[in-house]
């Protein structure tokens, strides 16, 4: 049988009937017995509102029901305070991204929409599109980034432009949601650099189009554990992107620049360019009369622009991400054996991005061996 729920009025009129009883002689049990409830109930009662009158008790009654309100109260905002701390990266000024922040409020503190929709400011019917995109959505996304290629200090306005002077009738703002979306922008201003088209050596003007149409080299320098030097000597096929060589030595000089490239002649043939900057090893007399006598054209790069030697310096970036940055050589030795095995992995295995995630030599592939057209001219 459920237990009768009194209110506090009623609770302390019982309390003033006992008190009466017991005020015409009854006993303390018989009184509560009288009243219709247990000795217990009446210790508890008398406890929690003995010496209240009904006025008092209501009192009481109201201030536990707003007690009540404000703790919910409390609770609510202590809630939507931590809604709008999670979503505090940023000002949350679109629709989209109103979207967003809805969906993973009702995800993360388990709210309704309705709520989560009131304290992040969002309407609810937007909370519901649904995002409809027009048929030719591919084809004016292609021509906006073709746009944005060949005039790369362009913005989505003069864009647009464009676009309607091809035949696009299209608004500036369906532009500019492509262009933050595919994440396109105008990039910061460079330092002024010359052109390019007037330097044979440019790796921009002449491209290689063939396996041994163009070979580059450069130096990277690295140290031992001791603090002393050791020089790479770097020669990559451009085409291939294959590291051919990588001669290693505490000092190099034009000689040894010579020696590796005849090597590299003997076993894989006389390329038709070569291309390097213009440090002392590469512009040596020695050097450039051997190449004349073999009919060898060099590039050099203009002095100060890497950027011209961009294969090059590609290699070279990644030998020294991959494995000098990691790599604490305690001898030449060591060092020697390490980066050969560097580059075989490079060759063999390591899948490269403009090769379509390929390796530049894999080692199934065995080229044939390439005849010699050009005699060595000895020095």
């Amino acid at each position: 049988m459920a237990r009768k729920k009194y209110s506090p009025e009623q609770v302390v009129q019982f309390l003033r009937n006992i008190e009466i009883e017991q005020g015409r002689g009854a006993t303390q049990e018989e009184a509560v017995k009288k009243v219709g409830i247990t000795l217990q109930t009446y210790f508890r009662w008398r406890k929690e509102y003995g010496g209240l009158k009904t006025d008092q008790a209501k009192r009481l009654r109201e201030l536990e029901s707003e007690n009540q309100r404000l703790k919910k109260l409390v609770a609510d905002l202590a809630l939507d305070n931590s809604v709008l701390k999670e979503n505090q990266q940023g000002k949350l000024l679109s629709p989209s991204r109103k979207r967003e922040a809805v969906e993973h409020a009702i995800e993360t503190f388990s709210i309704s929409e309705r709520r989560a929709c009131k304290i992040l400011g969002q309407s609810r019917s937007s909370q519901r599109y649904t995002i409809q995109f027009a048929p030719d959505e591919d084809r004016l996304t292609r021509d906006i980034i073709e746009f944005a290629n060949l005039y790369g200090r362009y913005g989505y306005r003069r864009i647009t432009a464009l676009l309607r002077s091809n035949g696009w009738h299209v608004n500036t703002k369906r532009v500019a949601r492509i262009w933050r979306e595919r994440g396109l922008k105008v990039p910061k201003k460079q330092q002024k650099r010359a052109r390019l088209w007037d330097r044979e050596g440019s790796c921009i003007r002449l491209r290689p189009e063939y396996p041994n149409h163009v070979w580059s080299y450069d130096f990277v320098h690295d140290q031992t554990h001791d603090g002393r030097t050791i020089k790479m000597f770097n020669v990559i096929d451009e085409f291939t992107r294959e590291s051919l060589v990588i001669k290693v030595g505490r000092k190099l000089t034009s000689v040894d620049v010579i020696e590796t490239l005849g090597d590299l002649f003997l076993s894989r043939g006389v390329p038709t360019h070569v291309r390097s900057d213009n440090g002392p090893e590469f512009i040596a007399s020695t050097l450039r009369l051997w190449f004349e006598q073999l009919e060898l054209k060099p590039l050099f790069i203009q002095p100060g622009s890497p950027w011209e030697n961009g294969y090059c310096e590609s290699f070279n970036g990644k030998l020294r991400d991959e494995l000098l940055n990691g790599e604490i050589f305690y001898s030449l030795k060591e060092a020697k054996i390490l980066i050969e095995r560097w580059r075989k992995h490079y060759n063999t295995v390591r899948p490269h991005s403009s090769l379509k995630y390929r390796p530049p030599a894999p080692e199934t592939f065995s080229p044939a061996p390439i005849k010699i057209e050009r005699r060595l001219v000895a020095l």
